[in-house]
C-alpha cells in the first residue's frame, strides 16, 4: 500500500504516512456515514379511540345492570330489562367491539351484526308470542345479510368493474324486495305487487344503465370519475 500524496510505501496498520503526514485511505475499510436520524423504530402512537371505546363499554356494561335491577325489583323477572340489554349487546358487538381492532375485517363482523340482529328479533318474538320469525323476519334479515356482504365483498376484492357491480347490486336488491313482499303476504296475509313492482322497476332501470354505461368507455370513464368508483 502507498501513499496517494508522495507515493512513499506504508506498512500495514499505518494510518498516516510518516513523510507528508496525509491520513491513509483504505478502500476496503467501510466508513459509517453520519446520519441525522436514529436508526431506532419510534414507538407506534397511542390511539385515543381507546379510552372512548372503555368509556362506552363501562356505559352499556352500567345500563344493562341498572335496567335487570330495577326490572327484577319491579316484576319480579326479565320483562322489558331483556330488550334494553340485548339491543345494547347487538350495538356494542356491532359498533364498538370492531373498533377495538386497527382493520376489523368486515367479511368476520357484517354476518355477525346480521347474526346479532336475528337473535335479538327472535327474542322479540319468543316475548311477544308472535309468529313472524321463520317467515319473515329471519328471511329477510338473511337476504340482506348476504346481499350486503357479496356487494362488500365485491368492492373489496375486485378492483375494476365498478359501474357492472353496482348495476347487478342494483337489479338484485330489485328482485330482494319482491322477495320481501312475498314473505310479508305468507306472514301477514297482505296483497301481493302493491309495492314491489315500483322497486324492482326502478331498480332494474338504475341497474341496466349502469351495466350499459359500464359498456360505453367515454360514458364509464365519466361516470367512475363523477362518483370515485
Amino acid at each position: 500500500m502507498y501513499c496517494v500524496k508522495c507515493g512513499v510505501r506504508l506498512g500495514d496498520g499505518v494510518r498516516q504516512c510518516p513523510l507528508c503526514q496525509t491520513p491513509v485511505w483504505c478502500p476496503d475499510e467501510t466508513v459509517k456515514a453520519d446520519t441525522a436520524f436514529s436508526s431506532a423504530y419510534p414507538a407506534p402512537p397511542r390511539s385515543a379511540r381507546y379510552p372512548v371505546l372503555a368509556f362506552l363499554t363501562v356505559i352499556c356494561a352500567a345500563a344493562c345492570l341498572t335496567t335487570l335491577i330495577l326490572c327484577l325489583k319491579t316484576y319480579g323477572r326479565v320483562a322489558w330489562s331483556g330488550y334494553v340489554m340485548l339491543g345494547l349487546a347487538v350495538f356494542y358487538f356491532s359498533f364498538c367491539f370492531p373498533a377495538w381492532f386497527d382493520r376489523p375485517h368486515p367479511m368476520v363482523f357484517l354476518p355477525l351484526f346480521f347474526a346479532l340482529s336475528c337473535g335479538y328479533l327472535l327474542y322479540i318474538c319468543l316475548a311477544t308470542g308472535g309468529r313472524w320469525f321463520l317467515s319473515f323476519a329471519f328471511p329477510v334479515v338473511m337476504l340482506v345479510g348476504l346481499l350486503v356482504t357479496v356487494g362488500v365483498a365485491l368492492y373489496r376484492y375486485i378492483r375494476g368493474g365498478r359501474l357492472f357491480i353496482t348495476g347487478a347490486l342494483l337489479i338484485a336488491m330489485g328482485g330482494f324486495s319482491m322477495l320481501v313482499e312475498l314473505f310479508e303476504a305468507i306472514t301477514f296475509g297482505t296483497r301481493m305487487f302493491t309495492w314491489s313492482l315500483y322497486s324492482v322497476t326502478v331498480l332494474s332501470l338504475f341497474g341496466l344503465f349502469l351495466i350499459l354505461a359500464g359498456m360505453i368507455p367515454p360514458l364509464r370513464s365519466y361516470l367512475e370519475r363523477k362518483f370515485f368508483l
